[in-house]
């Protein structure tokens, strides 16, 4: 694979699609034969490694964003944060925290991370499904809650939820895209959504 040529147009349309470096873009062509749908895998691996070795450092630096709904019924404050004001700054880093504000005002999450979810909420859920699910072996009710929970925290946590832009990618991916780029650990802090009801 390695002596297969990938083109400049080949890189730029990889580039448009993941925003990674010219250089990161060529090496995932190349590792995958020119194969887009490969490389953009290849890419979002890599930067799961990223941002993994960078999520022990301190994130003293970032910023809040905010996102009223047309209508002004809904509306939302992000907090994000990340390693040096240089990258606070950057246009990437802004946008994203914009995608993020609208996120939660238009998928309602109720926690940044699974691991943030409140330990009564899961055992609530899991309640309801044990329910739903009565009569059937132990070990298939076990493997039917797990698979239910893992669509709970697909809807109710920030970075498990489907982009609203774009449902092939998650949320984390676009932390994990920005992480790679920047070379900065990148971290939701914290959010808030307000709602007029009834």
């Amino acid at each position: 694979m390695a002596d297969v040529k990938i083109s400049a147009q080949l890189v730029k349309e990889l580039r448009d699609k993941t925003a990674a470096g010219i250089m990161e873009c060529k090496e995932a062509l190349t590792e995958t034969g020119g194969d887009i749908e490969k490389a953009i895998e290849c890419l979002r691996k890599k930067g799961i490694k990223t941002a993994e070795r960078k999520g022990a450092r301190e994130t003293s630096q970032g910023a809040i964003g905010s996102y009223i709904h047309m209508n002004g019924t809904i509306g939302t404050l992000v907090e994000l944060r990340c390693e040096t004001d240089f990258v606070a700054r950057n246009s990437e880093f802004q946008d994203l925290l914009k995608e993020l504000c609208m996120q939660v005002a238009a998928a309602a999450p109720l926690s940044v991370s699974r691991e943030d979810l409140a330990e009564e909420v899961v055992e609530k859920e899991k309640e309801i499904y044990r329910a739903q699910i009565e009569g059937k072996p132990e070990h298939v009710v076990e493997k039917i809650i797990e698979g239910k929970l893992q669509k709970f925290y697909e809807e109710k946590c920030l970075l498990d939820q489907p982009y609203i832009r774009d449902d092939s990618k998650k949320v984390k991916d676009l932390l994990n895209e920005l992480i790679t780029k920047t070379k900065e650990n990148i971290v939701v802090r914290r959010f808030c959504r307000y709602a007029l009801t009834d």
